[in-house]
């Protein structure tokens, strides 16, 4: 194994992880417990980043994300972990060197070398188009009932209808409250969608959505086409979940087309689920760079995976090295 505290000065790694989110740091710990030589690179842009607190991480509900992040940053470093941040932590691309390995371009002009890589890039919100929902996403624009579903219960809330999941939406934000208006804006509705809505005591609202309506930095409603209005303290919209895979895409890795009830929501990076393995040979890929749905629990669960599959490929190639040495030692001392 190779001294941490050289690598650390000649920039070569036993592992680089690409992506400071929940996934990225999560691997690093568990590499760094493992006793290997490891560098984050964190470009500091969380996907959480635009909402106050985090829910549903058992021991953190509440915490901010950057809070959760300072703690995990913090971790990594108490175990010999680096991490750059900035430019010098903005991984742009990756070469595969060819005696084994990866190097690692910076966007500040450094570079660093991998034995191995893990990807934790993490995915893009891209949201419908319609002014002011970019400013007010993750505070009372929203799309995941498990993240904030509780904050607005029994609230006013209205679904965004933009594709053929807003039903299905609909359904599910009406677990967290009784008043849930279906805007159907730029999707049209079957007879049959309209049925199970009025079972389900949903309103719907006909007409395309032309602005939000603020007031005091709060969500109060939405105007639509022809002058209409509606009251709502939440609105739910469907982003397309679009991967960060810049530095997976230098090193000739494809993006997966990601469908939910034969819809596409967006692009992932494809890898095992089990080890986050990807189809090249030394790089691992976790969190919502490769599972688009995943919260932050199952993020940080699939950078452990990753971590350990790493290690464990580690010790492989570490032990093949030892035997043959000693083999090509025993065979020179026999001679």
């Amino acid at each position: 194994m190779d001294n941490a505290t050289d690598d650390m000065q000649t920039g070569s790694f036993d592992v680089v992880v690409v992506g400071g989110g929940t996934a990225g740091l999560a691997g690093a710990l568990t590499l760094a417990r493992a006793r290997r030589s490891v560098l984050v690179l964190d470009s500091g842009s969380p996907r959480n980043a635009p909402s106050a607190h985090l829910h549903g991480y058992l021991g953190r509900d509440g915490a901010s994300p950057a809070e959760l992040l300072a703690v995990g940053r913090a971790e990594v470093a108490g175990y010999g972990g680096g991490i750059r941040s900035g430019t010098a932590g903005t991984a742009l691309a990756a070469d595969r060197l060819p005696g084994g390995g990866f190097l690692i371009r910076c966007a500040d002009g450094s570079a660093v070398r991998a034995g191995r890589l893990l990807i934790a890039t993490g995915l893009v919100d891209a949201l419908p188009e319609l002014a002011g929902l970019r400013e007010r996403w993750g505070r009372d624009v929203l799309h995941c009932p498990y993240c904030h579903g509780w904050e607005v219960r029994d609230e006013l809330i209205a679904v965004l209808a933009t594709g053929p999941l807003a039903v299905h939406q609909a359904q599910m934000w009406r677990n967290w409250s009784d008043r849930v208006t279906l805007l159907s804006h730029t999707w049209p509705l079957t007879d049959e969608d309209r049925e199970l809505l009025s079972a389900l005591d949903i309103a719907v609202a006909q007409g395309e959505v032309t602005g939000l309506d603020i007031a005091d930095d709060r969500l109060a409603g939405v105007a639509l086409a022809g002058g209409a209005a509606v009251a709502c303290t939440a609105l739910v919209v469907a982003p397309r979940f679009t991967a960060r895979a810049g530095v997976a895409a230098s090193l000739g890795l494809p993006l997966a087309t990601v469908e939910r009830a034969g819809t596409a929501i967006g692009t992932c990076l494809e890898a095992d689920p089990a080890t986050g393995a990807t189809a090249l040979r030394g790089v691992w890929a976790a969190g919502n760079v490769a599972g688009p749905m995943e919260q932050l629990a199952g993020a940080a669960a699939a950078g452990v995976r990753a971590a350990v599959a790493i290690n464990t490929d580690l010790i492989e190639a570490e032990t093949r090295r030892a035997l043959e040495a000693h083999r090509a030692g025993r065979g020179v001392g026999g001679a």
